[in-house]
């Protein structure tokens, strides 16, 4: 009905249109028309006036011809006004044989212009017809639309229901979360409170008994000095400095004299030789496994660190993005890891990595690395959620730590080496036992842990948050925090143990000082820029020199004792570098990046 009415109204308009165009044209051309037609009546008056003059004169003269003489003189004033009449019409006929051409030409031009405006007629029936169909076309096309819309609206109108419904249903489960989130705070709360009064029983009884143990030990070292007895030299003997020595993984320098013989050298109990240890002022190192590191490979405090200053070796280390490297402690091996799930050992000599085997196992990508005290084990974390532990002499893997919710960006040895602590995306840090290999602290850090480093009773992670957190291992508490302008990429020691290095997003390298928890130095480069969350910097093994890798493939190392930029090396990767090493010796640095090259650098 509403589409009739319409089509009514537009053709309505389209006949008033036709009427004022008309109405229009016909007043523009009616004065002409009548002027035209006045003339053309003048024409005939003016012929039918020339004729009877015409005949008037013939009978005029032949009037005279009758009678010449009568008439003689009327005849001569007769002459004189016909003739000025005839010079008068002559002249009126020329004049309206004027305006008849002008008028003739007027309405040729008026002829052309009906003909112009016919064809423009013409051309508008055309394009209305044309419009009339568009408008058709469109009218077709506007129902289409509307019956679209209305079934929009109608699914529109269904999912808005169903969010509504899914709505109700997210509350409803957000509660039960809360209610569930809470409950399990007060659980883990009362499970820490009796693990606290647990832990503190069991100190109270190790207490008791090594104070029986020192006391039993007092009384059998008095009883032996009361007795003295003869050296037979066909006994065995036992010196207690070198059972001393044995228990700290050393040989005693000189034999003392005083032995025993052997049936007063039975093995001592384990706790004996503990409290031996302890009055010697040692204390027993052990490896990840409980083993002593008589083989370890780590040096003493390098001093001769050298500034790399050329690529020696260039090479493919893995299929796809690498995202970690570390030297072992003696600088023999350099250990990679990358998005094709394995870590890669590369044996140093010479200035070139030679292949030396390869650690599987791993389900995603690898994100840190580190070696234990005697390079024996290799710890890395990766982003399937674990933690994983390997043998490198015969490449077996020994353990996997399980328990993240999220990708583990961090796994680090704490100094005892029978504990790991693990830093994830899911913003926990873990503490593992590795000899009883569970889980035993979880640590709630409010934001994704992207690297960790550890002393002898503190563990510091860096955060997504721009925060650097400091636990204390003892307390398993957060003792400070200190907050940056970015988001913390990568942490490290010096050698000492007195300064922290971090990297941040905002492209600044820093040193704090751990004994005042303070930034204590800031180090940046015109074209220097942190390329990811996870770049690893480094320190030099002597604490003098910081070694970090840039967006554009650039590797930049800083002079710690004069706080400014030493080198730029940049003929090594051509895609950002995601983490840098330096090799306990001081010869050579290691880089990595996002492409799957590895660059050994060195100054030889």
């Amino acid at each position: 009905m509403a589409g009739r009415r319409v089509e009514c109204l537009w053709k309505h308009h389209v006949m008033e249109q036709l009427k004022q165009r008309d109405r229009v044209q016909r007043q523009a051309f009616e004065e002409i028309i009548h002027q035209y037609n006045r003339l053309l009546e003048r024409s005939d008056l003016q012929v039918v006036f020339s004729e009877r003059l015409q005949t008037e004169k013939y009978e005029h003269q032949n009037r005279h011809d009758l009678s010449p003489g009568v008439e003689g003189g009327r005849s001569d004033s007769l002459q004189q006004e016909m003739a000025q009449m005839r010079i008068k019409h002559q002249e009126e006929l020329t004049e309206l044989h004027k305006k008849r051409g002008e008028l003739a030409q007027s309405v040729i031009e008026l002829n052309n212009q009906i003909q112009q405006k016919d064809k423009e007629i013409q051309s508008n029936e055309a394009k209305m017809q044309e419009y009339q169909h568009q408008i058709s076309h469109l009218e077709g096309e506007c129902r289409d639309l509307r019956n679209s819309l209305a079934d929009l609206e109608r699914a529109n109108q269904t999912l808005r229901d169903e969010y509504d419904a899914l709505q109700i249903t997210f509350s409803a489960l957000e509660e039960k979360l809360r209610k569930t989130t809470e409950d399990n705070q007060e659980l883990v709360t009362r499970w820490m409170a009796e693990k606290a009064q647990e832990a503190n029983k069991l100190n109270a009884e190790n207490e008791k008994d090594t104070r029986r143990r020192q006391a039993k030990l007092q009384k059998d070292l008095a009883e032996a000095a009361k007795e003295p007895l003869p050296i037979e030299p066909d006994d065995d003997i036992e010196v207690l400095s070198e059972d001393a020595g044995k228990a700290t993984g050393e040989t005693s320098p000189s034999r003392q004299t005083s032995r025993t013989p052997r049936r007063a050298s039975q093995p001592p109990p384990a706790g004996l030789l503990d409290s031996i240890s302890n009055i010697f002022g040692r204390r027993r190192s052990v490896n990840s496994f409980g083993s002593s590191p008589e083989s370890a490979e780590v040096p003493s405090s390098c001093a001769d660190v050298r500034v790399p200053s050329t690529a020696l070796h260039v090479f493919d280390a893995h299929d796809g993005e690498v995202n970690a490297v570390r030297f072992s402690p003696g600088s023999r091996l350099l250990a990679t890891g990358g998005m094709d799930r394995r870590v890669k050992l590369w044996e140093v000599a010479s200035g070139r990595c030679e292949p030396k085997g390869a650690l599987t196992g791993s389900n995603a990508g690898i994100t840190s690395i580190e070696f234990d005290s005697a390079g024996s084990y290799l710890l890395a974390a990766s982003n399937d959620f674990a933690s994983r532990i390997w043998t490198v002499d015969d490449f077996r893997l020994r353990h996997t730590l399980t328990g993240h919710s999220g990708k583990v960006l961090s796994a680090r040895f704490l100094l005892d080496y029978t504990r790991i602590v693990s830093g994830s995306y899911d913003r926990t840090l873990k503490l593992w036992d590795l000899r009883s290999k569970v889980c035993m602290k979880t640590v709630f850090a409010g934001s994704s842990c992207n690297d960790i480093v550890c002393t002898e009773q503190c563990v510091m992670s860096g955060h997504f948050d721009k925060k650097i957190r400091f636990w204390d291992i003892r307390s398993e508490s957060n003792v400070h925090e200190l907050e940056l302008l970015g988001r913390i990429t990568s942490l490290d020691l010096n050698h000492d143990r007195t300064e922290l290095l971090s990297c941040s997003r905002d492209d600044l390298v820093k040193i704090i000082d751990l004994r005042s928890n303070a930034v204590r130095q800031t180090f940046n480069a015109q074209g220097f820029k942190c390329g990811s969350d996870f770049t690893r910097v480094t320190f030099s093994p002597d604490g003098s020199y910081v070694a970090a890798g840039s967006a554009d493939g650039v590797l930049y190392i800083w002079n710690v004792l004069t706080g400014k930029l030493d080198k730029t090396l940049d003929k090594g990767h051509s895609s950002a570098i995601n983490s840098v090493s330096w090799s306990p010796s001081g010869v050579y640095v290691a880089s990595v990046g996002k492409g799957s090259k590895a660059v050994l650098w060195s100054d030889m």
